[in-house]
């Protein structure tokens, strides 16, 4: 007997877009062959990790929102110190990291589905211009790309191709992913062979973790519950499945709320673990999580597979960046006066576009403590611009219940971008005074306040 649950999943491996909006979803589904699909290479990706971590002592990752998130969480998760993520355009970070490096021992990946993400593409041509020898270099991007070609032009070491049928937040189990993972030391047909497991359970009738999961998510959301408490583990896998959950239902006027870490009690609320007990756990995670969001996507009623709403802040920043005028980011308003309008059900986000460092996050927190005894609500937080390439999508397309905190810093001295009439400090300023524009437009509750301030 068929069942809604049952043939729901039917659909999905059927591909099926009418399950969602009968829009393109059929075209973004190739994220349920990828465990397969990526086992194929796994041996071209460790023959390649073996022909460079004999000549490099340290891998830095250049990218942004699904071109750096699964990296991170499975660098965390596998306490990989030698690998580093940067995607963030703050000069102070830049200068940091720098300093760290040696860079004729440092392999590069540039990362970006596109090939053309701004911060990325600034992230590579700065370090090209320290590093110019494309033995150092690798790129992950679609076929076709400016990267691509660019990469060609350069000579990088390796080229490794996305999948054109898979979003960039659905790329976990894709080169996207398993690269960095294959430079980590990590096992990647261990990972990959946990990954198929959930896959092949997720086509069950009964017993599906992510049909199971996806039916909580949705059912929830149904009867006002859409903030979605993920509970914290090592690996920080809330940072990459907050991209997954905001960035794909949050859009039309609805969406889940994902808030890492957050206490469960309230009635607009609901728990949902994350299972890790083992680091290779994570292929079979990185899966359900998948295949929930996109049955969840189906009872909200939305397209779980695209982002109408993020273009709206790189175009305000481009504008910004293209009228040579400095970014205004003065403060506006105050977070007493801020939180003094949220409401029952509503949900704080702090977004901070401030130097991403252990004294910085610690200043946020106090500032997420103030939020949440201030309000009641669940508090958020992000460092910009990274969460303009992961929740971003959700403060402006998504329900119009969040109160919006930004916090800026002084950006130091300027830091030159090789080709460009703007450096990262004038860019991360555009990047700010864009986003808040873009809110303010939207009617966002919003206020903005400097990190010294707090």
């Amino acid at each position: 007997m068929t069942t809604p649950a049952t043939e729901t999943v039917e659909r999905i491996w059927a591909r099926d877009p009418s399950l969602w909006t009968g829009a393109d979803e059929a075209k973004w589904l190739g994220w349920l062959d990828e465990p397969w699909r990526m086992a194929e290479d796994v041996g071209l990706l460790l023959q390649f990790a073996e022909s460079v971590l004999e000549r490099v002592d340290t891998v830095v990752l250049l990218g942004m929102g699904g071109s750096s998130l699964a990296p991170e969480v499975l660098r965390r998760t596998f306490a990989q110190e030698a690998f580093h993520v940067l995607d963030t355009t703050h000069p102070n970070a830049i200068r940091a990291l720098e300093s760290q490096l040696d860079l004729e021992r440092t392999l590069f990946i540039s990362a970006s589905k596109s090939g053309s993400t701004l911060e990325t593409r600034s992230h590579t041509d700065y370090f090209w211009e320290k590093r110019p020898n494309g033995d150092n270099w690798v790129a992950v991007t679609d076929p076709g790309s400016e990267l691509e070609a660019l990469a060609r032009e350069r000579a990088f070491a390796g080229i490794f191709s996305g999948e054109p049928s898979i979003g960039g937040r659905y790329s976990a189990l894709s080169a996207f992913g398993m690269l960095p993972a294959a430079l980590m030391g990590i096992d990647l047909a261990r990972l990959l062979l946990r990954a198929q497991e959930m896959a092949d359970a997720c086509k069950l009738a009964e017993g599906n973790p992510g049909l199971d999961l996806g039916l909580s998510l949705g059912q929830g959301w149904q009867d006002g519950r859409d903030k979605i408490l993920i509970n914290p583990t090592t690996g920080g896998f809330g940072l990459w499945a907050e991209q997954l959950l905001a960035e794909s239902t949050g859009k039309q006027g609805k969406g889940l709320i994902p808030c890492p870490g957050e206490d469960v009690d309230g009635p607009d609320r609901q728990r949902q673990d994350v299972r890790i007990p083992d680091p290779y756990e994570l292929g079979q995670e990185f899966f359900r999580w998948e295949f929930a969001t996109a049955v969840a996507g189906s009872i909200l009623g939305i397209n779980p597979f695209d982002q109408p709403d993020v273009q709206s802040a790189k175009d305000r920043t481009k504008q910004i960046l293209a009228s040579g005028r400095d970014p205004q980011v003065e403060p506006v308003g105050s977070p007493e006066e801020l939180f003094a309008q949220a409401q029952a059900g509503n949900y704080v986000c702090l977004q901070a576009f401030v130097e991403p460092t252990t004294e910085n996050e610690a200043r946020l927190d106090r500032l997420v403590d103030r939020a949440r005894e201030a309000t009641g609500c669940v508090v958020t937080h992000g460092f910009g611009p990274r969460y303009l390439h992961s929740t971003g999508q959700l403060h402006k397309g998504g329900p119009p219940t969040g109160v919006f905190l930004q916090v800026v810093d002084d950006t130091g001295d300027e830091l030159a971008i090789p080709g460009q009439p703007f450096g990262f400090g004038k860019l991360i300023r555009a990047q700010a005074a864009g986003d808040f524009e873009s809110l303010k437009e939207r009617g966002r509750r919003i206020a903005r306040v400097r990190l010294e301030e707090i």
